[in-house]
């Protein structure tokens, strides 16, 4: 199929790309990556009257560090990450999380910040923010805000977004020193999008006992979800196999997925239970080696 008809824009600054945006408003969309955007296009199933293509913004191709935070601008592609070394030395977990988002070619062009703003639930970057407490740089006609990640997704494939503002970067923080982190997730298919996928990280004192750590997960709700009640019952508490399973046996309450063609919500819930389990005890052997 071919996309509806609609104008081109082809800015080559973010003040032109915020003008447009101002002027334009709800009839327009952002063309970065357009991995998601131009296949919804060709279906029909998103009909712009106008798209402003930022791929000739080349001050927002971008990854650096900056106050012990990644900071990734809005063309900055998924390939990049994955090769990035200061992405390594970082934070490793955004890396392991990029090599399971579908195949080479895909990630040759989507962008970071484009899946961001997408906010697919079954994606792999609304969960990295939200365990990472990631936040957005939102640029439009009023200026500059940056927005937690906790605050920007509002539901199924709807942020806090303004149809006239552009996601500019994210800021990622560096995991903690020492810190042992773990990206798993289950699809019928390697490259096919998640069933479940879960993002952990944790850390531990001298004396072993769990100082610090974050579990998210993504495929089980209207938004990526933050499992904070699991997160409370490992803190302060030595990480054993049996805490494990005990905290696993909790990720199902935490959650309120739905069924559809490819999973029930049961069983997206025993996935999640499984995969954090797992996750946990990958994490727990990484602690110490970054």
């Amino acid at each position: 199929m071919k996309p509806a008809p609609f104008q081109y824009h082809d800015p080559r600054t973010v003040d032109e790309v915020v003008s447009l945006l101002g002027r334009l408003g709800g009839d327009a969309k952002i063309l970065a990556g357009g991995q998601s955007l131009v296949p919804l296009m060709n279906f029909r199933l998103a009909r712009p009257r106008h798209l402003v293509d930022i791929n000739k913004v080349s001050s927002l191709e971008h990854i650096r560090e900056e106050d012990h935070h990644l900071v990734i601008g809005a063309l900055a592609r998924q390939r990049m990450i994955e090769f990035s070394e200061l992405v390594h030395r970082k934070n490793p977990l955004l890396i392991e999380a990029c090599q399971q988002i579908g195949h080479p070619a895909i990630r040759n062009r989507g962008t970071v910040c484009g899946s961001l703003a997408h906010a697919d639930p079954a994606a792999e970057w609304p969960a990295l923010a939200l365990v990472m407490d990631a936040s957005l740089v939102l640029q439009g006609p009023e200026g500059q805000r940056r927005v937690p990640a906790s605050d920007f997704f509002v539901s199924y494939f709807t942020t806090c977004l303004d149809p006239r503002e552009l996601v500019v970067e994210v800021h990622v923080p560096d995991l903690p020193p020492g810190a042992g982190s773990c990206f798993l997730e289950v699809s019928r298919r390697h490259g096919d999008f998640a069933l479940v996928g879960a993002a952990v990280w944790l850390t531990v004192d001298p004396s072993g006992i769990c100082a610090d750590c974050g579990i998210a997960l993504a495929g089980v709700a209207a938004c990526a979800v933050r499992a904070r009640a699991a997160e409370q019952r490992l803190k302060g508490e030595r990480l054993t196999d049996s805490l494990f399973a005990e905290v696993a046996r909790g990720i199902p309450d935490e959650l309120d997925p739905t069924s559809d063609l490819h999973a029930s919500a049961d069983y997206r819930r025993i996935v999640a239970a499984e995969i954090v389990r797992r996750a946990l005890g990958i994490a727990r052997q990484r602690i110490g080696k970054i």
